[in-house]
């Protein structure tokens, strides 16, 4: 499994809701894409793998995301180097995360829904899901 994160660009009205934290924020405002945006979550898919006991590879943004995801090590303080294991199995795992950044890129550019939603944010989800039916019809994945 490949865990990777889009931000699909809307054009949503401001809707305040309460953080974690207990502050209120733009629910659809994406302070990393600095525009407003909705998230396409793979939660359902991750509880699957993680039953099956399957890895989840991700970025080094999802540190501290939990069990069986893994992440790239960083390198140490200091200007050290990490040992050829670690650095190896950094490379391995880069190399079989570029397949999801490829499947996110090929969807975005691939149909235009993607790159501007005026609908609900909410609906990003579904929208990705049918883009990736779609894509796989398209390809002869499935017929």
């Amino acid at each position: 499994m490949i865990l990777d994160g889009k931000i699909i660009p809307c054009d949503r009205c401001k809707e305040p809701t309460l953080s974690v934290k207990g502050q209120v924020i733009d629910l659809w405002y994406s302070g990393k894409a600095y525009a407003r945006g909705g998230n396409i979550h793979a939660l359902p898919a991750l509880y699957q793998a993680a039953a099956a006991k399957l890895p989840t590879l991700a970025d080094p943004g999802y540190e501290g995301a939990g069990i069986g995801i893994l992440i790239p090590v960083k390198q140490p303080p200091g200007g050290r180097e990490l040992d050829i294991d670690t650095r190896t199995r950094n490379a391995i795992q880069r190399s079989l995360r570029c397949l999801g950044e490829r499947g996110f890129a090929l969807l975005n550019q691939r149909w235009r829904t993607p790159q501007h939603i005026t609908a609900s944010p909410s609906r990003t989800g579904e929208i990705a899901r049918a883009a990736l039916v779609l894509t796989h019809f398209e390809y002869g994945y499935i017929t």
